[in-house]
């Protein structure tokens, strides 16, 4: 069976993204990349070299210099795929607290974003790739043979991120989550660089009642008519 070469699914944080492409990645042996590691890779950098987040101009200096690769997976520790930084794995190191504190700042930057569009095209027009993000249908490949946008209420999305972290064992509040969702919500719709919004032809498929199964057969079912098309 044949599937479309470039995937790109978009959506709002917790929207069900990440879980809905990881699955498809395996079904169909794509690589599955979530652009959002190369925010995080920037901000992760810029707080190892001491530079302040606030600083826009050197933390896009920084994203205009360094080297951001995504390849499959090549250890059994849980990842989804390796981050490389200028060749160096540093896959888990942005999952810290520091970086979640502000990587959403640092994604705001025009010429980060401009930056990292390059890199996120290199890599996505390689092909066979289920690419995530929020700019990716409308910005970032544009020419994706299937666009989906995933979508859910917010206060859906902050339960789901609330059952998450609670199952990781960690001590959360759920109004904590929903307050952190809003506000990541309101700068992605809201900057003026790529904002977060569907594609004019993308598929926007809203996850609040739905399993992932049923997702993931929305999304096999477009896929099929896109290849017909």
């Amino acid at each position: 069976m044949s599937y479309p070469k470039i995937v790109a699914i978009d959506g709002p944080a917790a929207s069900g993204k990440t879980t809905i492409a990881n699955q498809l990645a395996e079904r169909w042996k794509y690589l599955f990349f979530d652009t959002g590691v190369m925010y995080r890779a920037v901000t992760w950098l810029a707080l190892e070299k001491q530079i302040p987040i606030k600083d826009e101009p050197a933390v896009s200096a920084l994203a205009e210099k360094i080297q951001i690769d995504i390849e499959p997976s090549s250890k059994d520790d849980g990842r989804e795929y390796d981050v490389l930084v200028d060749g160096v794995d540093v896959t888990w190191h942005l999952r810290s607290p520091k970086v979640d504190a502000k990587v959403s700042k640092v994604s705001a930057y025009p010429a980060v974003r401009k930056a990292l569009t390059k890199q996120q095209r290199r890599i996505g027009l390689r092909g066979k790739v289920i690419m995530v993000g929020r700019d990716i249908g409308t910005v970032v490949l544009p020419e994706a043979d299937l666009k989906i946008f995933l979508d859910a209420d917010v206060d859906e999305r902050a339960r789901r991120r609330f059952n998450q972290r609670v199952d990781r064992g960690e001590r959360v509040e759920f109004s904590k989550i929903l307050k952190k969702l809003k506000k990541r919500d309101k700068i992605d719709s809201t900057r003026e660089i790529a904002p977060l919004c569907a594609a004019s032809d993308a598929v926007v498929i809203n996850t609040d009642t739905l399993s992932v199964i049923d997702v993931l057969s929305e999304i096999e079912k477009y896929a099929q008519e896109s290849i017909k098309d």
